[in-house]
């Protein structure tokens, strides 16, 4: 969950994240989503190739220093990865990230 006096400087820091992850090798997907009902209630959508490209993400120095700038506006944050099991590309990791409960 995002403190309200945060949300509107989140997102605009958070679609910065999305883009500047977006470049990374790996990564194929990096959606933000809000809830409708709730505007402080934040769901990411991230799709790597593998663990190591996910890996690298986090050690990158644009998430290192999104996630320094954007800790005090989080209230609560939920971290969850997922492994596609069946499709076209059956093995590429998801991650997924909940800001929320």
């Amino acid at each position: 969950m995002i403190r309200r006096e945060c949300v509107g400087a989140f997102l605009e820091r958070l679609n910065r994240q999305a883009a500047e992850s977006l470049r990374e090798p790996g990564c194929s997907r990096f959606d933000v989503c809000v809830d409708s009902s709730n505007k402080h209630r934040i769901f990411l959508y991230e799709v790597y190739s593998d663990r190591e490209a996910f890996d690298a993400h986090l050690a990158s120095a644009h998430f290192k220093d999104f996630d320094t700038v954007t800790r005090p506006c989080v209230d609560s944050k939920t971290v969850a990865q997922w492994r596609l099991t069946r499709g076209p590309s059956a093995r590429t990791r998801l991650g997924e990230a909940t800001y929320g409960v």
